[in-house]
């Protein structure tokens, strides 16, 4: 079993120091195998922003870890930096790639980089993004949980929201359904949620799935919620078993109780994923 945490908008310069506190206790106590960091990892993309992501990220000890950049992690005020080299603080700390894979025995994970220094708060992906994805999709071994990451959201589930899709998110939805995804993990929106692509979506011919993650440490908490961040473990299925019957994944979504001043689990998903669907939601 390998144990994701996934941690998104956290917004450093706009950071909770107690709910930053309270996180890193979490993880300690959770000891994921991996940890993916989703975007907007800072709130205006300065150096001291991201040496101070950085320095939390190594406080959480987790033995590997994959970050991809958000729109607040460009500069915005710059645009002499943001033309010629947008990405460069990111890189000092998070470098030297801005897509990352992770190819584990039970997990494969494809992290894009979604951003474009051309658009202010939208993201894109390319065609050859979404076909080069695809490709890898296609050579995954059918034991292993394939997740894809983005860092503005494929769906959404407020109207209100729809202007923050991701450019060609159904082209993407679509070809990496055919190629055998499971999971598109998101940020941006500042809302956690799960969604079965399978049903908003006609003509898939496979379960898969959005998991939206909250902000995880920003003061720029929206829609009601807490800060939060999301567990993902793989559960394996042992022996000759059929194709549909592969692999399971459960989705754990941890949010900050300021009563407590502690992360608690406040929803639990067991995605069965293939042919067959099982799908038991018990959140609170």
């Amino acid at each position: 079993m390998t144990v994701l945490l996934q941690i998104s908008d956290p917004h450093f310069g706009t950071e909770r120091p107690s709910v930053l506190e309270a996180l890193i206790r979490l993880a300690r106590q959770k000891s994921p195998d991996l940890l993916v960091l989703s975007g907007d990892i800072t709130q205006r993309a300065t150096r001291a922003q991201f040496s101070a992501a950085r320095r939390f990220v190594d406080r959480l000890a987790v033995p590997r870890f994959v970050a991809i950049p958000g729109n607040h992690d460009i500069s915005l005020f710059n645009p002499f930096a943001r033309l010629f080299w947008p990405y460069a603080n990111y890189l000092r700390c998070f470098g030297p790639e801005l897509e990352t894979e992770i190819d584990l025995p039970d997990l494969l994970l494809l992290a894009l980089n979604t951003t474009r220094p051309w658009r202010h708060i939208d993201g894109e992906l390319s065609l050859q993004q979404i076909e080069q994805v695809a490709q890898r999709l296609n050579k995954a071994s059918p034991r292993q949980l394939r997740i894809v990451v983005t860092h503005q959201p494929v769906a959404v589930s407020r109207v209100q929201d729809k202007h923050n899709l991701l450019h060609r998110h159904n082209q993407a939805i679509n070809r990496w359904a055919d190629a055998g995804a499971d999971l598109i993990l998101g940020g941006h929106i500042h809302l956690p949620f799960v969604q079965a692509l399978h049903e908003s979506h006609s003509g898939l011919t496979r379960p898969m799935w959005a998991v939206q993650a909250g902000t995880a440490l920003s003061t720029r908490i929206r829609h009601k919620t807490e800060n939060s961040v999301n567990l993902i473990k793989t559960i394996t299925v042992d022996g000759a078993v059929p194709a549909s019957e592969r692999h399971n994944g459960q989705i754990e979504r941890w949010d900050f109780q300021p009563d407590i001043g502690e992360f608690a689990a406040v929803g639990r998903q067991m995605l069965q994923l293939g042919d067959v669907l099982a799908c038991v939601d018990v959140s609170d």
